[in-house]
C-alpha cells in the first residue's frame, strides 16, 4: 500500500505559529523533504524532530521527484516542507503534487501559514476575490504579459518581492497601474518588527525611496475599480465624434432613437444632450 504525502506548513517569521499537528506529523513520518535543509535543520531541531531529511527544491525537483514518488510507492510516508509557509505555493511543491495525483498517491495538507493569506487579511483591502502572482517574472516578455492581465484586474491583488528590488517594483506598478492605486505593504510578517504601510503606489515610492525596507515583502493592491473601467470606457468613446457613434449604433440595427440612447449612456450623459447636439449640428 502507497504511503501518503503530507504537506506541512511551518512558520513564516513566528516560531509559535507551528501547530502541535505538524510537529507530531514531522515526528512520525518516514521522511521530510525540505526546500532547503541548512535553513530546515533549525526547525527540527527547536522541536526535538529527529526525523532524516532529504531536500527538493526548484533545481533537483523532477529527478528527486522521481525518488520520493518511488518511496511513497513502497509505502513510505514523507512529509513536504518549504523555507517557510505552506508547501505548493509558489514552489517547486506543485510539481510534487501532481507527479503524486499522477501515480495514485494521496496527498494531504497539514494547514497552517501562508505569507499571501496573512498579509491578505491585514491589507484593509477587499477580501473577498483576490489574484495571486506571486513574484513578477524576471523574464521581460513574461513579465510584460502579466503586467498587462494585471491592469484589467479587478481582484485584489497580491504579489511578492524582495526588499531590494520593492521600490523598482512599485514604480513598474504605479506607472502601469496607475499612482492613485491603493496598496498595502506588508514586512517581516509575523515577526517583531512586523510593519503593514498603507497609502497609493504614488505614496509607497516616496516612502522607500527615503526608507530602506527590510525583509521579505507582501504587496497587497487593489484591483481596477468599475468607476475606474466606466471613465476609460467613457474616454474611449470621447475619442470618436458623436456623429459616428450614432452612426455605429445604427450600423448595429439599432433605430435612431436607441442609437441616441446608447451613446448617451457610453458618454455618461443624458440622451437629451445627445438629442440636442444633434439638432444644434443639423442647424447650422
Amino acid at each position: 500500500m502507497a504511503g501518503i504525502l503530507y504537506l506541512c506548513a511551518t512558520p513564516i517569521g513566528n516560531l509559535e505559529d507551528m501547530t502541535f499537528r505538524a510537529i507530531r506529523t514531522l515526528k512520525e513520518v518516514d521522511l521530510i523533504a525540505a526546500e532547503d535543509t541548512r535553513n530546515s535543520i533549525r526547525l527540527l531541531n527547536h522541536f526535538a524532530i529527529q526525523t532524516p531529511m532529504t531536500s527538493y527544491h526548484e533545481y533537483n525537483k523532477y529527478d528527486k521527484g522521481r525518488k520520493l514518488i518511488e518511496k511513497l510507492l513502497e509505502g513510505k510516508n514523507i512529509a513536504l516542507i518549504t523555507d517557510a509557509g505552506t508547501p505548493g505555493i509558489s514552489d517547486p511543491g506543485e510539481e510534487l503534487v501532481r507527479m503524486c495525483h499522477e501515480n495514485g498517491i494521496r496527498v494531504t495538507s497539514v494547514p497552517g501559514a501562508a505569507a499571501c493569506i496573512t498579509a491578505l487579511t491585514m491589507s484593509g483591502l477587499p477580501t473577498r476575490r483576490f489574484a495571486f502572482e506571486a513574484f513578477l517574472p524576471s523574464e521581460k516578455k513574461e513579465k510584460e504579459k502579466i503586467l498587462t492581465e494585471l491592469e484589467r484586474e479587478t481582484r485584489t491583488i497580491i504579489l511578492y518581492e524582495a526588499p531590494h528590488r520593492l521600490v523598482r517594483t512599485l514604480k513598474l506598478l504605479e506607472e502601469r497601474l496607475g499612482d492613485e492605486r491603493n496598496v498595502a505593504v506588508c514586512r517581516e510578517l509575523t515577526k517583531k518588527h512586523e510593519t503593514v504601510y498603507r497609502g497609493t503606489l504614488c505614496d509607497a515610492v516616496s516612502y522607500y525611496e527615503s526608507t530602506e525596507p527590510r525583509g521579505e515583502c507582501v504587496l497587497v493592491i487593489d484591483g481596477k475599480s468599475q468607476e475606474e473601467i466606466e471613465r476609460e470606457e467613457q474616454k474611449k468613446w470621447e475619442q470618436m465624434s458623436i456623429e459616428d457613434h450614432v452612426a455605429y449604433y445604427i450600423s448595429q440595427g439599432a433605430d435612431r432613437k436607441e442609437a441616441m440612447k446608447k451613446t448617451a449612456q457610453d458618454r455618461g450623459v443624458s440622451k437629451r444632450d445627445i438629442y440636442n447636439y444633434l439638432e444644434k449640428q443639423k442647424n447650422d
